[in-house]
């Protein structure tokens, strides 16, 4: 049984909005796995918290994959939901995430551009240099931070959003990150995670209209710690 969710999690809350601080092995939504969702822990903490005996509405506007870790976002109202998925199509919301890899990258900062195709029944995303039928374009910006003890630190900022894009697009430079046995690491975590995390959100409210940045503490799981210092 996954842990709930408790108000430690909790990185901002308003009447509109919630964003979470994700474990790395949890899943934003059902799938065929059967395990509990973070949607429905979220909507079962509002719930508790404010004493909603018919359930609280939540929306989900965005999502991490399950190895990975950091702030997500929800929309508590369904005006909220609607606004912040325009937002997430205009590309006005900014994210950055931190990478782990093994392998210095060459070069040190610059913008990958691919072309991917996800294969839905082996959940893998494959890059292509060149647009191929069904594919959809992917860019980010990436730089070296520093390094720790043979480990890489890459700030990533994505400027589209699609499955698996940072850990195929890191991975096709030649740096898989730590513990990521699908894209080309040697060996998984047991911990089912991998060395990705969302570390800041930034945007417009979308009914307030100020601005507001959410930023996830690192996991403390005796690893990322050591890189705490390199990590804006």
């Amino acid at each position: 049984m996954s842990k709930d969710i408790t108000d430690a999690d909790i990185l901002y809350e308003d009447n509109h909005l919630i964003a979470v601080n994700k474990r790395a092995g949890d899943i934003v939504q059902v799938d065929d796995t059967g395990d509990e969702s973070l949607d429905d822990k979220v909507k079962r903490y509002i719930a508790q918290k404010y004493n909603k005996p018919n359930g609280a509405f939540l929306g989900v506007v965005h999502r991490l994959d399950r190895p990975v870790s950091g702030v997500i976002l929800f929309a508590k109202t369904s005006k909220a939901l609607e606004r912040i998925n325009k937002m997430f199509k205009a590309r006005e919301m900014h994210k950055t995430y931190y990478a782990i890899v093994r392998k210095r990258p060459q070069p040190e900062a610059g913008n990958l551009v691919h072309y991917l195709i996800k294969n839905p029944q082996k959940n893998v995303t494959k890059a292509h240099d060149k647009e191929v039928t069904g594919s959809q374009r992917s860019e980010l910006n990436y730089k070296l931070v520093g390094e720790r003890d043979g480990y890489y630190v890459i700030e990533v900022d994505p400027i589209t959003g699609r499955p698996h894009q940072i850990r195929v697009q890191l991975s096709t430079l030649g740096c898989p990150i730590v513990g990521d046995n699908k894209y080309g690491y040697p060996r998984g975590s047991l911990r089912k995670s991998i060395c990705l995390h969302a570390r800041r959100l930034q945007f417009i409210h979308p009914v307030k209209n100020e601005p507001i940045l959410i930023v996830a503490p690192l996991p403390k799981d005796g690893f990322w710690e050591k890189f705490e210092g390199l990590i804006q």
